[in-house]
């Protein structure tokens, strides 16, 4: 079913449209056979890269979109209508991109930021660590500063749970320089760095066609004219990416669970028992409207966040809002999905039930939804 939105622009309205058709045509007949075989895509990315669907809301100096937010989201909502995968890729290589976007030095950004943002590179966010996710002031992986090195940051340690991990052209890393939350340092690493290394994929439940990998630093050799920020920023930065973040990955669930709808809805008015379709049958149908409500439910949550971003305004509680109810709805419907094509749907003959495995995970990522909850409620307590 088309989705109904009000945009901006006819420009937005093109951007949109154009995603939708690209998507279509580009991903939509080998998302199935890419998800089986947990082959990466990488060229898709190069074609939405080239089609300027990858920088839309970074600055037109740079080679971005200069576009709100509002449009991003609506647009990676209809990548995630047909690759959930490729949809939280381009939500990761948009958070990758936005320390040195948002943080970087003038000189760094004219160096490094067209070419992250045409495509030409894949971007990867390492923060989490294997003792260290919803915590990221716990992390241990460390930078040796240059006046211990002699010239260079040294970084040791091991980074967990990196969308791209292996597949990526340059990682956006955190690590420690001192003590504390303080300490804690952003740097932008070449994937051909030396010492960097990238361990085979994790073998998931879902997003199979999306490599995550843990990545390790063996005394990896970083140029001081690659810390983004300050000495002891890193901490900030990661969080402030993290409330865009956030809203990327409220799109792709919003996405997804749009596509579950009307996966579900065109197989009840095919499907006949008692003599009609079972979309006439009130229990059904009950069940759908349920489904419909909770995705215009986190459309609304997810652009009301993205609306507070464009404004300037502060945006933290409403994106872990947007990202909390955006993806318990995308659970939800996913699974109401399988329940909508009965025994068909918890077979691989049909979509849903891959759906329903890519759904779970992003109650997970980019902070778990008991962290989101964590973070509303400091917000209440502070207001």
């Amino acid at each position: 079913m088309p989705v109904e939105r009000l945009l901006p622009s006819d420009e937005a309205r093109e951007l949109v449209g154009l995603a939708a058709e690209i998507c279509a045509k580009e991903l939509e007949p080998r998302t199935a056979q890419d998800e089986a075989a947990a082959r990466f895509p990488r060229e898709v990315f190069r074609t939405l890269g080239q089609a300027g669907l990858l920088s839309l809301p970074y600055p037109e100096r740079f080679g971005g979109g200069d576009q709100p937010y509002e449009v991003y989201l609506q647009v990676l909502e209809e990548v995630a209508y047909r690759s959930a995968s490729v949809a939280v890729g381009v939500s990761v290589h948009s958070l990758s991109c936005y320390p040195m976007a948002t943080f970087g030095a003038p000189e760094q950004q004219a160096e490094h930021l067209p070419r992250m943002l045409a495509g030409d590179l894949l971007g990867a966010y390492c923060l989490s660590e294997p003792q260290a996710g919803s915590d990221p002031a716990a992390l241990r992986t460390t930078a040796t500063p240059p006046s211990a090195t002699g010239g260079d940051y040294v970084l040791s340690g091991t980074k967990a749970w990196v969308t791209h991990g292996g597949a990526a052209d340059f990682y956006t890393v955190f690590a420690r320089t001192g003590e504390g939350p303080g300490g804690i340092s952003c740097f932008l690493v070449d994937a051909s760095t030396p010492g960097l290394i990238a361990y085979p994929p994790e073998q998931k439940m879902g997003l199979t066609a999306s490599p995550t990998t843990q990545i390790g630093f063996d005394d990896a050799a970083v140029s001081d004219s690659r810390l983004v920020g300050v000495p002891g920023q890193g901490l900030p930065i990661a969080l402030s990416a993290l409330d865009s973040g956030r809203l990327g990955i409220a799109a792709a669930a919003t996405g997804l669970a749009q596509r579950a709808l009307d996966d579900a809805i065109a197989y009840a008015r095919g499907r006949e028992a008692f003599g009609r379709p079972i979309i006439d049958h009130q229990g059904l149908g009950f069940l759908l409207a349920d489904m419909a409500a909770a995705v215009e439910s986190a459309r609304a949550t997810m652009l009301a966040a993205a609306r507070l971003r464009d404004a300037g305004r502060p945006f933290s509680k409403a994106a872990s809002i947007a990202k909390l109810v955006a993806t318990d709805a995308a659970m939800k419907v996913t699974e109401d999905a399988v329940q909508v094509f009965g025994g068909a749907g918890y077979t691989k003959d049909y979509p849903v039930e891959r759906y329903m495995r890519e759904a779970k995970v992003m109650q997970i990522f980019e902070g778990t939804n008991q962290i989101q909850r964590l973070v509303i409620s400091r917000h209440l307590a502070r207001a």
